[in-house]
């Protein structure tokens, strides 16, 4: 489990399931904060049997095809989220961050199209209930809210997914099919990009119980999004 802890440090060095992952620290901070009261949420994640499959390579194939399929058009919403916020950025660093944080999302869709060629995956399929709800949620928030609850609806994928990338990475095996999902959001790369995320949410903050409310549905929607990848067929 990421642990945030807290401190007065200026970096802090931890161990993650063995991945050594750097936190700057000073006190605990917004994004952790809301990422420590939903934790029931992301064990909830983790030991899906969809994640696990992943890990373990015991995923049926088509319910990954499926699961690829629905990422993909979710992640068009993320993105186009992510260029809405940019838009309303009140100042220059969170305009260069939110560039950033688009282009790795936009690389993430690469990835897809990978799974695509190698197993004949359609990446514009019809929307299952729970993506559209997904979306929906993310979309309405970016447009209709102020940036800092635009974020706290974007931060849990991205903390979530690095979490998961850091937990699986241990217990991979090598033989998985879906070794290269488990490093990607395991590695350095989409580690930083999650945290970039989160020095935006503490950056812009907002409402506090509003941003509560907004981080705990979109772990809710992660969870409905693997357990409808889950029960595809």
């Amino acid at each position: 489990m990421l642990a945030w802890g807290s401190g007065k440090t200026t970096e802090t060095a931890r161990s993650c399931s063995g991945l050594a992952v750097v936190f700057r620290e000073t006190d605990m901070g917004l994004a952790r904060e809301l990422w420590a009261e939903n934790q029931h949420l992301a064990q909830a994640c983790l030991e899906h049997p969809f994640v696990q499959g992943i890990a373990s390579g015991d995923l049926p194939l088509e319910r990954f095809r499926f699961y690829v399929g629905q990422d993909a058009y979710f992640l068009d919403s993320f993105v186009r989220a992510y260029a809405l916020l940019l838009a309303k950025a009140p100042d220059w660093e969170g305009l260069v961050k939110f560039k950033e944080l688009l282009d790795g999302a936009v690389e993430e869709l690469r990835l897809h199209q990978g799974y695509a060629r190698r197993w004949g995956v359609d990446l514009q399929p019809d929307p299952a209930p729970a993506t559209a709800a997904y979306t929906d949620f993310l979309l309405r928030t970016a447009a209709l809210e102020p940036v800092g609850h635009g974020v706290a609806a974007q931060t849990p994928c991205m903390r979530l997914y690095a979490y998961l990338g850091a937990q699986l990475l241990p217990v991979l095996r090598r033989e998985s099919p879906y070794a290269e999902w488990v490093h990607t959001y395991a590695g350095a790369d989409f580690q930083g990009l999650a945290q970039t995320l989160e020095d935006l949410l503490d950056r812009y903050g907002g409402d506090r119980g509003r941003l509560g409310q907004l981080y705990r549905r979109a772990m809710e929607l992660e969870y409905a999004f693997f357990d409808t990848a889950w029960r595809s067929s």
